[in-house]
């Protein structure tokens, strides 16, 4: 039904606050798990960490919490993202949005997992073996919480390259032929990409990063000729 703008103010007023609560709760739900969710991020060789200052541990402490919370109360958040946003959407964007949700839930999910089982331990692994036997690690928990989850959201946004195509495609924003005739751009597009997401600025994360991406690429490439294809014969 039409609103006034008072009553969309109202809408999004409820709206924020209801994620917000649900934000809050699993916050306070995983605080209290905190170590268990501290020792599932922890891989060899790293054994413990440090902090350097009295109230460092308890702030990191409460940012893995929010994130945490954050991630578990999505579904929720999502839901009212959505209930907001799908009154000002056509027919036809409603229909696309709804046809990519779940491939994007399930993208953002899967490079979420390929960057906790392959690339984090990996990384980790040879970043701190580079440095030799001769000089010993001392991570603060700050900079180790803050490496991790950059890379966690990192790879889970760059995973969702081909629901991204594929609603351009569906749109007829773009074409498998301008994906193909642009590939070289796109190579260079996503080496820059991966330097500025990486959560360290060597190359050795740069090339972790734009491997998949490369290959998301690929991927959205053959994606969007199915939807276009799709979309011309309808």
């Amino acid at each position: 039904k039409k609103m006034t703008l008072v009553e969309h103010l109202d809408e999004r007023r409820r709206r924020i606050l209801v994620s917000a609560a649900a934000v809050v709760v699993c916050a306070c739900v995983a605080f209290w798990k905190i170590q268990a969710i501290l020792s599932l991020l922890m891989f060899e060789p790293v054994d413990h960490l440090a902090f350097f200052s009295p109230a460092e541990a308890f702030f990191e402490y409460c940012k893995l919490a929010f994130f945490s919370g954050l991630f578990i109360a999505s579904p929720l958040v999502l839901y009212q993202v959505w209930a907001f946003v799908s009154a000002g959407l056509t027919q036809k964007e409603r229909r696309v949005v709804l046809f990519a949700l779940p491939f994007s839930v399930t993208l953002f999910l899967g490079g979420v997992v390929f960057a906790y089982f392959f690339v984090l331990p990996w990384s980790l692994r040879f970043l701190i073996d580079f440095a030799g036997p001769n000089v010993y690690p001392i991570l603060s928990i700050s900079k180790y919480l803050s490496f991790v989850i950059m890379l966690l959201l990192s790879f889970g946004i760059v995973f969702e390259m081909p629901v991204a195509v594929m609603i351009l495609a569906k749109l007829g924003i773009v074409t498998p032929s301008f994906l193909r005739k642009n590939r070289k751009i796109a190579i260079v597009a996503i080496f820059i990409a991966a330097a500025v997401i990486t959560p360290t600025p060597d190359a050795f994360m740069q090339c972790l990063m734009a491997v998949p991406m490369l290959f998301l690429y690929e991927l959205s490439i053959w994606i969007s000729k199915l939807v276009y294809k799709k979309e011309k014969t309808i």
